[in-house]
């Protein structure tokens, strides 16, 4: 491939570069811009030779920068690569793995230029880059652009077979079409095919796909660059306003940045690489900001295509990172908002959960996983990391389901209660400890600082009361759909004895009482030494029988995801952290970046 070859280490040498970065002025219509990208050599394949290259080219770059003010060469290659690209486009109808090198090449030196933000510390609101694509002549092909970005994240084409041959040069130096395309591709297909390697460790699922991966970086990237009421993001407005293929309604408000893609091939997408972050974002983004897409996912019939995935992230909640958790988490709040997905997830029965391990799954609606998978996180939670954000939202999702339980899976049922009694056991130990830290503890020097049991006390009341209400809520709405739960709340009732007097949890309490003092007549009635499904039977019909007007009424659990203030502060660094780590053969000084730490990255 061309006429000439090198090695990484020939580069500062290379007579072409050198000429470039030099004191001469070059025109644009030299024929040495043929012979420049004629010239070919094996391209960097991860994050190691990518950083040889920088360190080998350093020099050339210095001198280009030096000189270019006065010989504008630079300006020069672009304007040359401008006066081509209508070639390139007719040639890339014809030769598709073309297409695909160009368009990967494309989307990673947008990439690339946009990547100073992860050498600064503060969030980028303003810059010459920002400017060119927000405002002037870019702003035109904004919706173009998100189209493109999101159709090739949809394709998730593979890469061209290395042993393709892509380009067939008839003479030496055959022109600056082939040179432009093959500068591109040379050297590339090997760890294109592979699906990236090099010093950074891949923290996502299948990358075999650089051009969706980067394409769906890109797109998160230019979504969450700075947006102002006054100034708002035309990407994000983008995002926010695209519609489906198949829905022929009239736009409601026209705007210059809508456009429509076919949504059953997107949904497909999204469900299908749940596994990477960057694919739980942009669901998150979609459902989140854009209405049209949250209707569609609302309305699938196949919603544990999407849901599925969503639950294994959080049940493998240590082999992910702490944001990667969060979105998903996130997701299901949004999603829980609706009583159509809390009715739905109730009808579709799974069989067989292979990743489930505490116990074998046969057969559980994904309702009832949904809650097991919650609760789960919310015990890890407590054991482990102890973020409030993290329950919070946990039992905000499970609120939301409450009144909407159907036909608990008994192993569900048995871990909502498990859940409060392990949060009973815990408000018992730091009660204990608040007394213990008022008397002073033993052997404490006099001066020594007293942990604020108060605080921890009133955290664990707060998930307390949230669970007596999520209890409270499923036995005032659908007690009769629910036999398993009332079974494993009388079975441990003598829990909830120490809060029926508790000032904080007494109006709640008085329906519990009720159900259990109701139930366990009936059950005394029946006889001694009753069997599970005899229990089970004698709940059931007590159901029916249960005076209805007896239960007090309380409002409707329901909670709404409401995003913070200024959330690129969050998901900017989280974004690049990404683009770090999931770009092995892109090299970006660790040692220079400022935006994340390392190990959060």
């Amino acid at each position: 491939m061309g006429a000439n070859s090198s090695s990484i280490a020939e580069l500062a040498n290379n007579s072409y570069l050198q000429r470039l970065a030099g004191t001469e002025t070059i025109s644009e219509n030299d024929p040495f811009w043929n012979q420049l990208l004629s010239f070919s050599f094996t391209t960097s394949t991860n994050g190691p030779d990518t950083q040889l290259l920088e360190e080998a080219t350093l020099s050339i770059s210095k001198s280009l920068i030096e000189n270019n003010p006065r010989t504008e060469n630079f300006q020069a290659l672009v304007k040359v690569f401008l006066s081509r690209t209508n070639e390139l486009k007719v040639s890339a109808e014809c030769q598709e793995d073309i297409t695909y090198s160009i368009l990967l090449e494309s989307v990673t030196t947008l990439l690339v230029l946009l990547s100073y933000q992860l050498f600064q510390k503060e969030i980028i609101r303003e810059s010459l880059i920002y400017k060119c694509l927000m405002e002037g002549q870019c702003l035109q092909y904004t919706s173009r652009v998100v189209k493109t970005l999101l159709y090739n994240f949809i394709r998730q084409e593979k890469c061209p077979s290395p042993r393709t041959q892509i380009f067939e040069q008839t003479s030496e130096g055959s022109g600056l079409l082939y040179g432009l395309a093959s500068g591109v591709a040379s050297g590339l297909w090997t760890v294109l095919t592979l699906g990236g390697v090099g010093n950074k460790t891949s923290q996502q699922g299948d990358l075999s796909s650089p051009l969706a991966n980067r394409s769906l970086l890109l797109l998160l990237v230019l979504s969450n660059l700075s947006n102002r009421p006054e100034k708002p993001n035309p990407y994000r407005q983008s995002i926010m306003s695209f519609r489906n293929t198949q829905d022929n309604t009239a736009i409601q408000s026209p705007n210059s940045y809508c456009f429509q893609i076919n949504f059953n091939s997107l949904y497909t997408a999204l469900y299908e690489q749940q596994k990477s972050d960057q694919a739980t974002l942009l669901l998150y983004t979609l459902l989140h900001q854009n209405p049209n897409v949250r209707t569609y996912v609302l309305a699938r019939t196949d919603v544990e295509n999407l849901v599925l995935p969503i639950l294994e992230t959080l049940y493998c909640v240590e082999e992910r990172n702490s944001h990667h958790v969060y979105m998903a988490l996130i997701i299901l709040l949004i999603l829980t908002e609706e009583d159509s997905f809390n009715r739905s997830v109730h009808e579709v029965v799974l069989k067989n959960i292979t990743w489930y391990a505490e116990r074998v799954l046969t057969e559980i609606s994904l309702g009832s996983l949904l809650v097991l998978v919650v609760i789960r996180t919310v015990q890890y939670n407590m054991t482990r990391t102890r973020d409030k954000y993290l329950h919070t939202n946990c039992l905000a999702a499970l609120a939301n389901m409450s009144a909407q339980f159907r036909s608990l899976h008994q192993y569900a049922a048995q871990r909502i209660i498990s859940l409060f009694a392990l949060l009973s056991k815990k408000h018992n130990k730091v009660l204990e400890q608040a007394t213990q830290s008022l008397r002073g503890p033993v052997g404490a020097e006099e001066n020594s600082p007293v942990p604020d049991y108060a605080q921890d006390l009133n955290v664990i009341e707060e998930v307390i009361r949230m669970m007596l209400e999520i209890i409270n809520s499923c036995l005032s709405t659908s007690l009769h759909h629910n036999p398993n739960l009332v079974y494993a709340l009388l079975y441990k009732r003598e829990l909830f004895e120490q809060f029926r007097t508790h000032p904080s949890f007494q109006d709640v309490m008085q329906n519990l009482d009720m159900v259990i003092s109701f139930f366990s007549y009936r059950l005394e009635q029946a006889g001694a030494d009753l069997s599970v499904e005899r229990v089970l039977e004698v709940i059931k019909q007590g159901a029916v029988a249960l005076p209805k007007d007896k239960l007090k009424k309380f409002p409707e659990l329901k909670f709404k995801y409401v995003e913070e203030e200024q959330p690129e502060e969050f998901f900017v660094p989280y974004i690049w952290s990404l683009a770090y780590n999931t770009t092995a053969e892109l090299y970006w000084n660790p040692q220079q970046v400022q935006l994340f730490t390392m190990d959060s990255g």
